[in-house]
C-alpha cells in the first residue's frame, strides 16, 4: 500500500479517533514557540530558562518490558556519558502517556517516543527528534500487521466481525490509528459496532495473548513482533498474518527543547557516533534490521502520520 492509498484510507475514517487531549491539531502548547516554523518548540534564547542537569534521564518507548532494554541501552548511555561528561540514567517507563507526562514535568531529558505518540510529544512535551534507527543502507520503518492465531476462525479481515480485537493504546500509530482508519476505509468495520476493541497497552501484550488465544486478533507493529522471534518469546507458527500495512516511521530520538544548547549539541553528537558493532543495541535491533542511526526532522518524517491524526480528529494539545 503507497502513502497516497493511507491518505485516503485516513481521510475516510475521519472522526473514529478521540484521546484524552484536547485543542486544535498540530497546535503547539502555548509555553512554547516555534518562530522557524519547523513544527517543533524553540530553545529558549534566555539561559536562565534552559537546563543543564547533572544526570541525564533517558527512556525508551515502552514496547516491551523495560527490564529488557535496560540492559540494551546500557553500553549506549555509558557511550553517552563519555561524550556529555555527565552522567545518564534509564528511565523505564510503563505507557505512552508517562513517558509524555515525565518529559512535559522536567523529569525525562532524551528519549526514544514511539511512531504514534512522537507528535503528542512534540506538541505537548517540547520534545525535539532528530534521529530514528535504520539499517545499514539508510532505509528505515516497520509494518502494521493484523495477526491471528492458527483455527481461530479467521482467515481474511471480515472474520473479525463479532469478535474481539485487541489494539495497544490510542496513542500508537500502528496498535490503533492506522488500523482503526484502514478498517472503516476498506472494510466498513468499526470498533464497538462490527467487534469488540479491547486494549492492551503495549504491543507485546497483543502479540503474547494471540499467540496464548486470550485475542482472536490484534493489530500490532511488526518489527517488535519479528524482535519477539528472535528472542524466541513466541514462535513460528503460533502466530498467522493477515494484513500488512505500508512502511511508517520507527520510533523518533530526541531531547526535550530548553536543554542547554552545547548539551542538545553532545547528545546528537553521542547518536550519530555510537560504535552498533559488537553491541547490545545491534544485537537487539538487528533482528528487525536496524543498525544504525540515521539524521530525521519531525517536520519531515512524521508528515503522513499528522495527516492521519488530522483525518483521524486526533488532538495532540494537553489539557
Amino acid at each position: 500500500m503507497n502513502r497516497r492509498k493511507i491518505l485516503g484510507l485516513a481521510a475516510a475514517a475521519a472522526g473514529i479517533v478521540t484521546l484524552a487531549w484536547t485543542g486544535a491539531s498540530h497546535a503547539l502548547d502555548s509555553r512554547f514557540q516555534d518562530k522557524n516554523g519547523d513544527l517543533v518548540a524553540d530553545t529558549p534564547t534566555d539561559p536562565s530558562q534552559q537546563v543543564d542537569p547533572g544526570t541525564i534521564i533517558f527512556a525508551y518507548t515502552p514496547v516491551e518490558d523495560p527490564a529488557v532494554y535496560a540492559k540494551v541501552w546500557d553500553g549506549f548511555l555509558r557511550h553517552m556519558e563519555k561524550v556529555t561528561g555527565k552522567k545518564v540514567q534509564f528511565f523505564p517507563v510503563q505507557s505512552n502517556a508517562a513517558q509524555i507526562e515525565a518529559m512535559r514535568a522536567g523529569r525525562l531529558h532524551v528519549a526514544g517516543f514511539n511512531t504514534g505518540s512522537n507528535p503528542l510529544a512534540v506538541n505537548c512535551a517540547g520534545f525535539v527528534s532528530f534521529a530514528m534507527m535504520a539499517n545499514k543502507a539508510g532505509e528505515f520503518g516497520y509494518n502494521m500487521e493484523i495477526i491471528t492465531y492458527p483455527g481461530s476462525g479467521i482467515e481474511k479481515v471480515e472474520d473479525i466481525k463479532g469478535k474481539k480485537m485487541a489494539f495497544t493504546s490510542q496513542t500508537s500509530n500502528s496498535g490503533f490509528k492506522a488500523p482503526s482508519a484502514i478498517l472503516k476505509a476498506d472494510y466498513d468495520m468499526i470498533p464497538g459496532r462490527d467487534f469488540e476493541p479491547v486494549f492492551s497497552g503495549k504491543h507485546d501484550n497483543s502479540i503474547l495473548g494471540v499467540a496464548n488465544k486470550d485475542y482472536p486478533a490484534a493489530a500490532i507493529a511488526n518489527s517488535v513482533w519479528h524482535r519477539m522471534l528472535a528472542r524466541g518469546v513466541v514462535k513460528d507458527g503460533q502466530i498467522i498474518s493477515i494484513y500488512k500495512s505500508q512502511t511508517f516511521p520507527t520510533t523518533g530520538f530526541g531531547y526535550a527543547y530548553n536543554l542547554k544548547p552545547e548539551l542538545q549539541e553532545k547528545i546528537k553528537e553521542a547518536f550519530f557516533s555510537f560504535d552498533w558493532e559488537g553491541s547490545a543495541l545491534k544485537e537487539e535491533f538487528a533482528r528487525s534490521g536496524e543498525e544504525q542511526f540515521i539524521p530525521i526532522t519531525y517536520q519531515e518524517y512524521w508528515d503522513v502520520i499528522r495527516k492521519i491524526d488530522a483525518a483521524n480528529g486526533v488532538s495532540y494539545a494537553c489539557k
